[in-house]
């Protein structure tokens, strides 16, 4: 009996490609430089407002978010230059598109708080009905991907409703940073002791980010007594090289970047 080629007697198991995951594991340098490029997003986007008005802001945000997006997209694996540059270019947008229709339509903060938190639910429900996973360990097709990043702004949107909400309602930036903090600080203590989803901890968290980083953005520009008085400029500044270094890093060390996953073992986590 003739023996089979060494390729048939491998199990196919092994044979399967290994998916790259397009996004970045959740170490504490991805947090960090998250919570940053939220208070960059909302720093420069309010900047411009003030000088060429929202709807330039928002035109040319949006056309540098097509540009990010689209290097993003034609990677084959999670980089994070793209990736980063992709998310910034999101937050300025999302920031544009979060204050437009409260100061374009006249909608109250509680109405763009539950406009846009329906709006992400939504989202998040297309996705997991047709995917049957919302993990970030799984962003390995186009389909996921793009509902990942819709998802992206879905959350910017949100999370500057909300804490342009906060404000509103009185709680000083420094009081409700830590609030948001604390939200973050509550979903990750949830899933490590009492079995809270690790995805619904994950994009809890996620969505916190948005107003942490917006409140300690405020926080250092607005004059004082209410904040470090910094002024937006030099905040923008600040932030901006923040961002950069971080990035920086991030690229030389290659902090985040996923395993490879066995294309078998996705395709039954879509399925679970």
């Amino acid at each position: 009996m003739d023996t089979p080629p060494a390729a048939a007697r491998t199990p196919a198991r092994n044979r399967t490609e290994h998916a790259l995951s397009k996004v970045p594991e959740a170490t504490i340098a991805f947090w960090v430089i998250k919570v940053v490029t939220t208070g960059m997003g909302e720093i420069v986007a309010d900047a411009f407002a003030e000088k060429v008005g929202i709807p330039i802001t928002a035109t040319v945000g949006g056309l540098l978010m097509a540009a990010a997006l689209w290097w993003q997209f034609r990677q084959d694996r999670y980089k994070a230059v793209p990736y980063w540059m992709a998310a910034a270019m999101v937050s300025v947008f999302g920031t544009s598109v979060g204050d437009g229709p409260r100061r374009g339509f006249g909608w109250s903060f509680w109405e763009t708080s539950i406009i846009f938190g329906v709006l992400v639910a939504v989202i998040l429900g297309v996705w997991f009905a047709l995917e049957r996973t919302l993990s970030i360990h799984s962003i390995t097709t186009r389909r996921r991907e793009v509902f990942y990043w819709l998802t992206v702004g879905g959350t910017f949107a949100l999370g500057t409703a909300v804490g342009d909400l906060a404000t509103y309602l009185g709680s000083p930036f420094i009081q409700s940073a830590i609030i948001f903090g604390v939200v973050m600080l509550v979903a990750y203590l949830g899933f490590r002791f009492v079995n809270l989803n690790a995805v619904f901890a994950f994009w809890t968290a996620y969505v916190m980010t948005r107003p942490l980083g917006a409140s300690i953005a405020d926080w250092t520009w607005v004059p004082k007594p209410f904040g470090a008085g910094l002024g937006k400029d030099l905040t923008g500044v600040v932030s901006v090289v923040i961002f950069v270094v971080m990035l920086a890093w991030m690229a030389k060390t290659r902090n985040g970047e996923p395993a490879a996953v066995d294309g078998e073992d996705v395709d039954a986590a879509a399925a679970a």
